[in-house]
């Protein structure tokens, strides 16, 4: 194996057997993956620490879309959870569906899942015990909640991962993102949405295969279809518009809910079964209304809905067109290509996340020491994961970065001065995409999917697996289906589109995730079984994306 590619593999394999044989937690093999990358990058690709320390700071700061959600919705989550408001969500959940098992896992797994994770929430540390006390096993409860939103991974986090996909299909294209030919959202989300139908329909069938094999499947074949098909019709209508792009997550889980509301009605079947609840958890639901528990979503996704739905307040607080360009909030000087890094910061959720958590402590009205303990506990909680989210798009910069020479000057074919900077050798991700290329030739778009699994699992989170192989996948794909010819520009969305994809497949498959199930029911140990099944699956899922992306490949020639 060349020298060069061994070095480039090296930070990767270290990163797994941290995680795989020492067992050492994401954001500790994040660190340990750091370090390597940047000894191969100062002593085998020619790259400065002065380049190596800006691109470690530009990848945190182009983490926020991520990290920054993690501690908003860590604060929020602790707030709902020290008031009791979290307590009276569950109960409500609770009392869902109880008459048909299929409607009841579509509803909760998926359109409460869906909802959760869209607004920030997590569905692996809150569904768990409402699952344990719907009736099914440890083994059930710990697996469902991690496959559930996985075909809406993409929007999770209010589209924090379609954002980043975004920004960098636009600074591999080297275009501002008010330049005509930019990427936007909803021409990313068009792409995006090609996979929705069949993936979120497999994983529908996925789930029921899990809770009772074929006889469950055959059962629930309807809610499952009907399930996968409302998921295909609003998430058609709102990728189509870049104000509604990340707010599908929303917008499907909600629609879900309704679909199987309306399923149940019409087939006669209860709703709500109060029975369900002890006597106890009565007397708490009468005492803690459903609304001002709800509040802090309820708040968020209202907050959401007036920046995004008016165009004229999205584009203003997106940065869209020249007279808007000062809310971009760029950062300027950091990067070691001096390129300003957007940061949208008064459009990007984690703020509203942040407001709508404060704007409901009147509401919630958390005593002194309820407000205290919610502090305590997100200080405890929201490092190590906060970090973790960023050390990852570090690692991804530094990649991208190495054999930079900032004191490099650049002429052009008149021999005049352009700029200072350029590649001195060439960077760990084009010595990833040029063997690609080579090795795998049309074949890779069907690799770049299982690339994408290996990223979910190695990163824990498909924005993630986004910073840290994106930019490789879009150069190999460029080399494979050139920009300057026709349909290259929709090849590479298509091809790293499935990398996406397979990112947020991986969650059933992290560590991190079935790990946090399985304590929220005290069953650690227990996630083990999961994986066995959970690792088959992601496989059999990932594989159906990857063939997915060579029919859109064959489609798009």
């Amino acid at each position: 194996m060349p020298w060069d590619l061994l070095l480039t593999l090296l930070p990767i394999a270290v990163v797994l057997i941290a995680l795989l044989v020492f067992r050492r937690p994401a954001d500790i093999s994040g660190v340990i993956g750091w370090g390597v990358i940047a000894l191969v990058a100062f002593f085998f690709f020619q790259t400065s620490w002065e380049v190596i320390a800006r691109s470690t700071a530009a990848g945190f700061i182009r983490s926020f879309p991520v990290s920054m959600i993690v501690a908003a919705s860590l604060l929020q989550m602790a707030l709902m959870e020290k008031t009791g408001a979290l307590k009276r969500v569950v109960l409500f959940i609770k009392t869902l569906a109880s008459d048909n098992r299929a409607v009841s896992i579509m509803m909760v797994s998926i359109g409460f899942g869906t909802l959760m994770v869209a607004v920030g929430a997590t569905p692996v540390s809150v569904l768990p015990p409402i699952l344990i006390a719907m009736g099914y096993t440890t083994y059930v409860a710990i697996a469902l909640p991690a496959i559930g939103y996985d075909s809406l991974c993409t929007y999770a986090l209010l589209g924090a991962p379609i954002v980043v996909f975004v920004d960098f299909a636009n600074r591999h294209l080297g275009l501002p993102p008010d330049h005509v030919n930019a990427v936007t959202l909803s021409q990313a989300g068009m792409v995006f949405y090609k996979f929705l139908p069949v993936v979120s329909t497999l994983i529908g069938f996925g789930m029921l295969w899990i809770v009772g094999r074929g006889k469950a499947m055959r059962e629930g074949a309807l809610p499952c279809l009907v399930t996968g098909g409302v998921i295909a019709v609003v998430a058609y209508f709102t990728n189509r518009q870049d104000n509604l792009v990340v707010l599908t997550g929303v917008f499907c889980g909600l629609a879900v809910i309704v679909a199987m509301v309306l399923y149940l009605k019409i087939g006669g079947k209860r709703v709500i079964d109060a029975s369900r609840l002890t006597v106890e958890e009565k007397q708490y639901a009468a005492g803690f209304s459903l609304f001002r528990a709800l509040t802090p979503w309820l708040l968020l996704i209202g907050l959401i809905l007036v920046l995004n739905l008016p165009k004229p307040i999205f584009e203003f607080l997106y940065g869209v067109g020249e007279q808007n360009k000062a809310m971009r909030l760029p950062i300027t000087g950091l990067t070691a290509n001096e390129v300003p890094i957007s940061t949208r910061a008064l459009w990007q959720a984690y703020t509203w996340i942040f407001v709508s958590t404060f704007l409901a402590i009147p509401l919630l009205r958390p005593t002194k020491a309820q407000l205290a303990d919610t502090f305590r506990v997100w200080f405890k909680r929201a490092p190590r994961p906060v970090f973790a989210a960023a050390i990852f798009f570090a690692i991804g910069e530094i990649m991208e970065m190495t054999g930079w020479n900032m004191h490099k000057a650049v002429y052009n074919e008149a021999g005049e001065f352009v700029r200072m900077g350029g590649y001195a050798v060439p960077s760990m991700v084009q010595v990833l995409a040029d063997y690609s290329a080579n090795a795998f030739q049309g074949a890779y778009g069907a690799i770049a999917a299982f690339i994408g699994l290996l990223g979910g699992f190695v990163t824990g989170s498909e924005a993630s697996t986004i910073a840290t192989f994106a930019t490789y996948t879009m150069k190999t794909s460029n080399q494979l289906w050139p920009l300057d010819q026709a349909g290259g520009l929709e090849a590479m969305l298509i091809v790293t589109a499935g990398l996406a994809f397979g990112g947020g497949l991986a969650s059933v498959i992290s560590p991190a995730k079935l790990q946090n199930a399985a304590a929220s029911i005290d069953k650690i140990g227990e996630e083990g079984k999961v994986m066995r099944v959970a690792f088959v699956l992601s496989l059999i899922l990932t594989s159906v994306t990857a063939a997915f992306v060579m029919g859109l490949l064959a489609f798009n020639k």
